[in-house]
């Protein structure tokens, strides 16, 4: 990847004003997109996170700082510019957004008969894009006779229309259910790494960040919580929004088991070693295990688990320098 950042959000900030008062949606938002990469940005309902989608292409006029895209402020821009750089910047939705009196062909032409393409050449990009998507042999159907997967696949294919060099996905999957969610999010992967579009995925569920993910950003309350690559914000989450969004609300709560306890975090180990196994067989002593939320992420084991550790102290402490040697990091909790 590596060079400059695609986009760059620096001191992002957006209110709305309502007759109750000023509502803030986003709040200094600092945030570069590295150049072909696939950027997650999650939180809960209410964070902020389609508000920052709809301002990263200028549908929604930020309040104060700076969205720039390839170098350039949009702020800066006339509002032609700001319309030329939109179609650099394809765009899915959670309701798909398809326009029922088209067939499958003239939808996704029609972004390209906005911006005046030939109509032959037109349909030839869109029956590429359909044959990308796995839809070449419906062209003539309409969405009222495809599945949701299938209408999401059309509205990739027609964010794809214009050739742009990012595509935003706001909540794109989460009407889906779990098997046709994986296949766009394999659509989504391999649209990345075949064409190389930057992709930006904006979703409350973590298993998608998981799925396909290079970056991710936790907003909580207008505010990035905290960023960085996905494996290392699973493995250590550092706010109590991360945790709560990657470890989940039990992590606190082993109240259970007398002896001594240990966190252990998995920070990037392969998800094959056999980490507690090992460690077991080559102490000789047992662990109880009283909480775990592991996943792999890639070919990466990333979570924590905590365990109970042998009443005798001479067992507890062949395992904590067991541990120590292979360099896995872990703490004592109370």
């Amino acid at each position: 990847m590596g060079g400059d950042p695609i986009i760059r959000l620096a001191g992002l900030g957006k209110t709305f004003k309502t007759s109750s008062g000023d509502v803030i949606a986003l709040d200094d938002i600092d945030l570069d997109i590295a150049e072909g990469s696939i950027q997650g940005i999650i939180g809960l309902s209410g964070a902020g996170k389609s508000t920052l989608v709809r301002c990263i292409n200028y549908l929604e006029v930020p309040t104060s700082g700076k969205v720039l895209f390839e170098g350039k402020s949009l702020g800066d821009m006339t509002a032609a510019e700001i319309r030329d750089t939109r179609k650099k910047m394809g765009m899915i939705f959670q309701q798909f957004n398809l326009l029922n009196q088209r067939n499958l062909l003239r939808n996704v032409t029609f972004p390209l008969e906005i911006s005046g393409w030939d109509r032959k050449k037109a349909e030839e990009r869109a029956l590429e894009l359909l044959k990308l998507v796995g839809l070449g042999d419906r062209t003539r159907n309409y969405p009222s006779q495809l599945s949701g997967g299938q209408k999401q696949r059309v509205a990739i294919a027609r964010a794809l229309a214009t050739n742009p060099k990012v595509l935003l996905c706001d909540e794109a999957t989460s009407a889906l259910d779990p098997k046709t969610t994986k296949q766009i999010l394999d659509l989504l992967k391999q649209i990345n790494d075949e064409m190389g579009v930057t992709v930006i995925v904006i979703t409350h569920q973590m298993s998608v960040i998981e799925a396909i993910c290079d970056q991710v950003a936790i907003i909580d309350h207008s505010h990035i919580a905290e960023s960085g690559p996905v494996a290392e914000v699973f493995s250590n989450p550092k706010t109590d929004i991360g945790r709560r969004l990657i470890l989940g609300d039990g992590t606190g709560d082993v109240h259970f088991g007398k002896n001594r306890k240990l966190r252990i975090v998995f920070d990037g180990r392969n998800a094959h070693e056999p980490i507690i196994s090992d460690m077991i067989l080559t102490c000789k002593a047992p662990v109880n295990i009283l909480f775990a939320n592991t996943k792999q992420v890639g070919e990466e084991a990333v979570g924590q688990m905590v365990v109970e550790l042998p009443e005798s102290q001479e067992e507890a402490e062949r395992i904590t320098h067991y541990l120590s040697a292979k360099h896995i990091t872990f703490e004592e909790v109370r």
